[in-house]
């Protein structure tokens, strides 16, 4: 994820807005237990302090759900703040509001005001606009350091960002983005990852993204009672999904295909009950009784740990491997924990500790200064390594040119599939497409289906495109829909001048480009159809056809918005005609518009725009095609209504990284 951080921003004398967690647990006299969450900020706060910056410090605490509750308010917070950045601290009577904003506005450089609870309002967790709009109000700079939230759309969040300039990550936040997103885009091999959870239906996702990146998963807890029971093994009365067996064992498969090594428990620390003060007992995995509940794993798992994790170079730990809250069965989680320590001291292992139970875990065994990352997100953690799009990290990456263009790999549904059919199909594609973060994926349904299947997917690495869309913002303009209307309903690409609009609806270069004007204007990504007929084709018109397209899709458009816009060739005279556009044919036509744009719009914009094949692409010419030097993906018909083309296409994109 490519975002701004704090060291890119001018502060001083600035109104600096920093959403911070502060969520700290209270004793019963609401004194602070651990207030680990305040000093993880301060790097950030002193930052700000340190350039002569104004600092505007907001949170949530607790969930009062919109009412005022004394209890929740953040004073506790302001006393150890000031105690620890040794200032005061103006705790502001409410987040909002009049009062407040004569507050704010007053502060001199240096200051610290934090705002009281933002969930004492329910339009926080709502992501209203409105509330974020007011809170936006009070800052000149906005800086996310909140990364246990990040994965919620809260207005304080992410909605907050549309209403600044300039929007960046704090040094907290970085440090999570630049471990748990290193490690998932490029770790350092080899990466074993160890996973254990009470349900495998809650880990589908991260399991399945797992596989793809990992050497060695270890398994563990309720998920290693269903893959064992998958695979035939007693499991007693342990926890268990027992409906959940099909899936274990599409897991199992993927793994082995993958070349992905899937170790589960050898051995068993059981109890009679679910309870700390029970009789206990070790089992051979394949010699459980079935009076005996599984709640941890056993010395000779242990031991494999240790063996198995010597030659690693990165570990991703999320979930404790025993009932680690009972102390007679802690001991091995603990053990696991001392086994990564001593690797991540000694043999330089980068141990990424994934937050929540995790974390607990390892702070109850003394070792939370022994490992490279701690993270701050339980939640957040598990969806940001599932690949899914954290709306507070999303809201932060700035526009513009990315000087190393990912592949888009771009499937048009067409007047195919039925809102049900096409759900369905969207939780098929989440399952089956690789989640690579050099290409980036998109599905256009029929407008009727946009809205469920963008529920579907809405946290996925898939995007949802419109096939088509209107120019005008409103009026009578009956069966039309506008780009506003597309961006609430979770578009972000939209299809405009398809050869098949052009040839049946009469579209002209003069209505492609009132709605790439429209798509711009929405900050939505226009997907640009171009490409020559059989008989311009022959009579060597294709160079001259193309270049009239592009120029008039483009007419009157500022350079800056041109940045966000994706090219896609379709060879009219080699769809449904029988004929062929060979790979070396598809290249000439990229590299021709590739040179146009340069020679018409500069370098950084013709580097910058992605290029798509849109002639008949599909799983058995995706390798050659996409390996073509300026092939930048594919707008993919047929062959994306198809659950296992569409993901090999999409793998393939991602092999030619």
């Amino acid at each position: 994820m490519n975002t701004l951080t704090i060291d890119s921003l001018e502060l001083k004398g600035k109104r600096v807005l920093v959403r911070c967690d502060f969520n700290v647990p209270l004793d019963d006299e609401l004194k602070i237990r651990d207030d680990k969450r305040i000093v993880d900020a301060l790097p950030t706060l002193k930052k700000v302090l340190k350039e002569g910056g104004r600092l505007i410090l907001m949170s949530h605490f607790g969930r009062p759900k919109g009412t005022v509750v004394p209890e929740m308010s953040l004073k506790p917070v302001a006393d150890r703040l000031g105690e620890l950045l040794k200032k005061h601290i103006t705790l502001a009577p409410d987040c909002i509001g009049d009062e407040v904003k004569e507050i704010v506005m007053n502060m001199k450089d240096g200051q610290v005001v934090l705002l009281e609870n933002l969930r004492f309002h329910t339009e926080e967790e709502a992501g209203d606009e409105e509330f974020a709009a007011k809170l936006a109000e009070l800052g000149e700079l906005y800086i996310s350091d909140a990364f246990g939230v990040c994965h919620r759309a809260h207005a304080s969040v992410s909605i907050i960002a549309k209403y600044f300039d300039k929007v960046a990550s704090g040094y907290l936040l970085k440090k999570e983005i630049e471990y748990i997103g290193g490690a998932m885009k490029d770790p350092k091999k080899p990466l074993a990852t160890i996973l254990a959870g009470n349900k495998i239906s809650s880990k589908i996702d991260v399991i399945m993204k797992l596989i793809d990146i990992s050497d060695k998963i270890f398994i563990g807890g309720g998920i290693a009672n269903t893959m064992l029971l998958a695979k035939g093994v007693e499991v007693g009365k342990s926890l268990v999904e027992a409906d959940k067996t099909e899936v274990a064992k599409e897991i199992l498969k993927k793994a082995e295909k993958k070349g992905t090594k899937i170790l589960l428990p050898l051995d068993m620390l059981c109890g009679k009950e679910f309870k700390n003060e029970t009789e206990t007992k070790y089992f051979d995995t394949d010699k459980q009784e079935k009076e005996w509940i599984a709640m941890g794993i056993g010395p000779k798992t242990v031991q494999n740990y240790i063996d198995e994790l010597k030659d690693c170079k990165t570990v991703i730990w999320n979930g404790p491997m025993s009932v680690f809250e009972f102390e007679n069965f802690a001991k091995e989680t603990f053990e696991i924990a001392n086994i990564i320590a001593d690797y991540t001291q000694n043999i330089g292992l980068i141990s990424i500790i994934g937050g929540g139970d995790t974390a607990a875990a390892v702070k109850q065994a003394g070792l939370d200064g022994k490992y490279s990352h701690i993270s701050t997100g339980g939640g957040a953690a598990m969806e940001y390594m599932e690949g899914k799009k954290l709306p507070g990290i999303a809201c932060l990456s700035p526009s513009g040119f990315d000087g190393k263009r990912k592949f888009l790999i771009a499937g048009n549904w067409k007047m195919n599939k039925t809102p049900l059919e096409a759900v369905r199909f969207a939780g098929e594609l989440k399952k089956a497409m690789p989640n690579n973060d050099n290409v980036d994926i998109m599905a256009a349904p029929v407008f009727n289906s946009i809205w469920p299947v963008y529920q579907e997917l809405k946290k996925t690495h898939i995007d949802i495109g419109a096939q088509d869309v209107f120019w005008e913002t409103s009026g009578a303009f009956t069966g039309e829909v506008p780009a506003k209307m597309l961006k609430l309903s979770g578009v972000k690409y939209c299809i405009i001048g398809h050869s098949e609009r052009r040839q049946y609806f009469h579209e002209t270069d003069e209505t492609v480009n009132k709605k790439v004007k429209a798509v711009l204007k929405e900050g939505l990504v226009p997907v640009i159809c171009v490409g020559e007929k059989l008989e311009q084709r022959e009579a060597e018109l294709e160079k001259e056809v193309v270049k009239s397209q592009i120029h008039g899709a483009l007419a009157h458009i500022q350079l800056c918005d041109r940045l966000n816009i994706v090219i896609a060739y379709e060879p009219v005279w080699a769809i449904g005609t029988g004929k062929t556009a060979t790979p070396e044919q598809a290249q000439e036509m990229h590299e021709f518009i590739r040179e146009l744009l340069t020679v018409t719009y500069g370098e950084v914009f013709a580097q910058s725009t992605r290029i798509l094949y849109g002639g008949s692409l599909n799983a058995a010419n995706a390798k050659e095609l996409l390996g073509q030097k300026d092939i930048d993906g594919g707008l993919i018909g047929g062959a994306s209504l198809k659950k296992d083309d569409f993901a090999s296409i999409a793998e393939t994109a991602g092999k030619l990284i």
